[in-house]
């Protein structure tokens, strides 16, 4: 299942039942699972690590080395963890000594010429569209979808189950459940689509609607709306989550 047309150098270690295609390219410090496919012309270089089960299309490339000035040669990784697909052309920088790592969790989709830069996470769910540009440092939660030709401003925060409308350019942190649109970008309602199919209930929804009525729709500022969200909106989870993505988590700002 390993074409003699690819290069694995001797110092990788690669797992069992994995297909390597035509002139793939794994470099030394490479370590990959079980049952991953590689296709042709397909390049993991050194400080590549990967999980299990993981579709890498043509022409990607895993474990380049950062664009970034401050780099200076230190091992580093760029971390793959299980069930991904990764489409062509998709370009995965290991970390800096920052954080010293690149990581996409599990069961994501990367499509077409989409970059993840040094030291930024990709949670599990995702889906990153086609030619999206994610800068570095960059923190992407569980199950948040970003459409195609984003672009995302280094150190973001963009937290889970939300939507981001193709061509956006965000440069402020994305808080849960919502759909982020229009130029310049800012909120654009709750992603009720997205929650009803991810099984979240009807009561949740309520209270995440009117969570973000007081934020964006009451005329308060933001640290007014979350002191009425805690006396007037239900205490849930879900709310719970909303407060502490701007109080603890945002460092740039939520988006307006």
């Amino acid at each position: 299942m390993i074409s003699p047309l690819a290069y694995i150098d001797p110092e990788a270690k690669i797992g069992e039942n994995c297909e390597i295609g035509a002139f793939a390219y794994i470099d030394k410090n490479v370590i990959i699972g079980d049952n991953n496919t590689i296709m042709p012309h397909a390049i993991l270089l050194s400080g590549t690590r990967m999980g299990n089960n993981n579709r890498i299309f043509h022409g990607a490339v895993i474990g380049g080395i950062p664009q970034d000035l401050k780099f200076v040669g230190e091992e580093t990784t760029a971390e793959i963890g299980n069930n991904n697909t990764i489409r062509e052309n998709v370009t995965i920088n290991r970390g800096t000594a920052s954080k010293g790592k690149t990581v996409v969790k599990d069961n994501n989709l990367l499509m077409e010429g989409c970059h993840v830069a040094h030291d930024s996470e990709v949670g599990s769910g995702c889906i990153i569209g086609n030619s999206t540009k994610i800068a570095g440092e960059v923190v992407i939660a569980d199950n948040a979808i970003l459409s195609a030709n984003v672009l995302v401003h280094q150190f973001s925060q963009i937290a889970g189950y939300g939507m981001v409308q193709g061509g956006c350019r965000l440069n402020k942190d994305i808080p849960p459940y919502i759909i982020v649109g229009r130029e310049p970008a800012r909120y654009s309602g709750i992603n009720i689509v997205g929650l009803r199919r991810r099984g979240f209930s009807n009561e949740a929804i309520t209270n995440i609607h009117n969570a973000y009525r007081l934020l964006y729709n009451s005329g308060y500022n933001v640290s007014d709306a979350v002191k009425h969200i805690k006396e007037e909106i239900p205490q849930c989870p879900e709310v719970d989550s909303i407060i502490n993505f701007i109080e603890n988590v945002s460092t740039r700002g939520i988006i307006g």
